[in-house]
């Protein structure tokens, strides 16, 4: 029986030995390499945090008192000391989630898995306990120093410190990177050698401040100048050694910065941050990957996210098909080579996103604002004012973040700034919050905003181009994954192409990006004649493509890899009805609903997007005598 066997829940690790904790540590890192290795996940930040986790549970009482973990991904060790010990289908259907999951466990409080919420979050239970007269819990939030390059936390730590009193611990977990290593002026701030006594920490030293502050300022000028001697010389030692300015000058408690891999010292700061009563930071600092050692040579991100690997080396078990991201990363550096206006921006991920091989080659026109989508979304605006011609690449989900930055600085400013989405659509396994299906409808909404999603590789490449050189702003998105083979158009027209024609063609298809091999087979296998279209610039839907779809079919189908619901196929329908098509029609897409984690397989059969529903959608189109809105076979109710 292993020592994590003995850990049903917090209660026994509190009971655990403490001499053995570190034996516990070590076997919880063998633990997380031999099942990560075989699902994927994240596992360096995991291994980063072993110490930190087990020191939390020691000091604090959970669920009583409510752990946060910014961005959840850090999250595993977590599951495991609250007694979730099943990792076998870690991020699989009916399997653990790979973030926080209220289903899963009282324990966990927060599921979205976006970063710099979690201060927010903390202030807010925290008041809760304040204004219900919860006396004794507390909040604790654990964040990144990534997450610190957000301006969401410094507003939430500004709140913070608004009340002395304040039940709540902000742990800053500093391992020197979000993704990648981590960026701003800010953040060099967490300097190493700081450390404050934790005499500071204490109530009595803060009456007695109080008492000599009182005392010598009313003993008079001699007092007075005393009392200013002394403060100045405080201030400066402090400046000098702990340069905790920062979180001084919010008026918050600071301990730090503690080895994070030290269980000893973890346990005392957090037992004084608990004591104190007030709102406390604690600053430790940590090793994304630690004790794995092709972990800790991985340069890039020290095995933040991976797939199934061999344990013993780290190398991947199935080597990765050439994917979306790889075709981006080759053409914009191609096209940066020929145009040295084009610069690369990125919120801490330069390479997950594809920007690593432009970095290499022009570094100073590779633009990492860390955590930072709101700001990134403005300076490009700014830099596309300036004359340059911006990409601003991020995953899907998190271009939410900067949704009125691109409505008010880019789109009503008409600036030629090119939005890039990575792993746009279903992407499975990371759930609810990492699907990207909210950027379809969110440009749907946005005046003047191009929008295109590519079939293939080489439409991905043409599609870029053809955005760098509209004078205005456009969105390209495409999803995660190995690429698709080429797609030849059978004709292309000036709204787009014509994919596959069946003779005198009585259904058209309009086929969005990734969707187009679904409607292809379906079209392939219909009794019906088919016609698959493929806009290419999917919004806002063209003319061009509304005259070919009023120009005789009895029925008109589409399908997208977003949410159906003031998507792709919702504006197509505003268009047929402003047109007096009265023909049918069904729409395929995300119903209005959050996903959990699962495969992208397992979510396309379970929304009625596979090509069966297409087919399905092709037949009732098709029979249909008028322009109701019809649900293919497979699709749940919204």
């Amino acid at each position: 029986m292993g020592l994590i066997d003995r850990i049903a829940g917090p209660e026994d690790l509190k009971a655990f030995p403490g001499p053995r904790l570190p034996e516990l540590a070590e076997e919880i890192r063998a633990f997380l390499v031999e099942n990560v290795s075989k699902t994927g996940g994240h596992l360096g930040p995991n291994l980063g945090v072993v110490e930190l986790t087990i020191a939390l549970h020691r000091v604090f009482d959970s669920p009583s008192d409510a752990i946060l973990f910014d961005t959840g991904h850090q999250s595993y060790v977590h599951k495991i000391l609250t007694g979730r010990h099943d990792f076998s289908a870690l991020r699989r259907e009916g399997g653990l989630s790979g973030y926080p999951s209220r289903a899963e466990s009282a324990h966990d409080v927060v599921e979205n898995s976006h970063a710099t919420t979690a201060l927010s979050w903390a202030d807010g239970i925290a008041r809760g306990f304040q204004l219900s007269g919860q006396t004794g819990r507390r909040a604790v939030a654990v964040v990144g120093d990534g997450a610190m390059t957000g301006g969401m936390a410094w507003e939430a730590l500004n709140n913070i410190a608004e009340d002395s009193d304040r039940p709540l611990v902000v742990v800053i977990n500093d391992n020197d990177r979000s993704y990648a290593p981590t960026v701003g002026g800010l953040v060099r701030k967490f300097d190493p050698v700081r450390r404050l006594d934790s005499i500071r920490l204490s109530k009595s030293y803060e009456a007695f401040l109080d008492w000599t502050k009182r005392t010598l300022r009313d003993a008079g000028p001699p007092g007075r100048m005393a009392y200013g001697a002394l403060h100045s010389i405080k201030k400066g030692v402090k400046d000098i050694f702990v340069d905790a300015g920062i979180f001084d000058s919010l008026g918050l408690k600071y301990i730090g910065p503690i080895d994070g891999h030290n269980l000893d010292d973890l346990i005392e700061a957090l037992t004084l941050a608990r004591d104190y009563g007030g709102p406390v930071v604690v600053h430790a600092i940590t090793e994304k990957g630690r004790g794995y050692e092709p972990a800790e040579r991985d340069v890039h991100d020290r095995f933040h996210a991976i797939g199934a690997i061999h344990p013993e080396t780290g190398l991947p078990i199935a080597p990765e098909r050439f994917g979306w991201t790889s075709v981006f990363a080759r053409e914009i550096a191609r096209i940066a080579r020929a145009d040295p206006t084009v610069v690369g921006i990125t919120a801490a991920m330069t390479r997950p996103v594809g920007l690593g091989r432009f970095a290499d080659e022009f570094p100073d026109r590779v633009i990492d604002v860390g955590i930072a989508e709101q700001h990134a979304m403005t300076m490009a605006a700014g830099l596309a004012r300036a004359g340059m011609r911006p990409v601003l690449a991020l995953y899907s989900t998190f271009m939410n973040r900067g949704f009125d930055q691109l409505i008010m600085d880019v789109a009503l400013h008409r600036e030629p700034v090119t939005v890039v989405l990575d792993r746009a659509g279903i992407t499975g396994d990371d759930g609810a919050s990492h699907n990207g299906v909210w950027d379809l409808s969110i440009a749907a909404m946005v005046p003047g905003l191009r929008t295109a999603a590519p079939r293939d590789g080489e439409e991905l490449a043409a599609l870029l181009r053809e955005a760098l050189a509209h004078d205005g702003p456009a969105l390209l998105r495409y999803p995660k994954g190995a690429l698709p083979e080429p797609i030849p158009a059978l004709s292309s027209h000036s709204w787009g192409d014509v994919l596959f024609s069946g003779e005198r063609p009585e259904v058209a298809v309009v086929a969005v990006g990734s969707m187009v091999p679904v409607a292809l087979e379906a079209a392939g296998r219909s009794d019906v004649p088919v016609r698959v279209l493929d806009p290419r610039w999917a919004l806002p839907v063209a003319d061009g493509l509304v005259d070919e779809l009023m120009s005789g079919y009895r029925g008109v189908v589409t399908v997208e890899d977003g949410l159906v619901d003031g998507g792709v196929g919702s504006e197509i329908a505003l268009a047929l009805a402003r047109a007096g098509y009265t023909g049918g029609q069904a729409h395929i897409g995300v119903r209005r609903e959050f996903l959990d984690h699962r495969t992208r397989a397992s979510a396309l059969a379970r929304e009625g997007m596979t090509a069966d529903d297409v087919l399905s959608g092709i037949s009732a189109a098709g029979r249909a005598d008028g322009p109701a809105l019809l649900r293919p076979r497979g699709a749940r109710s919204a």
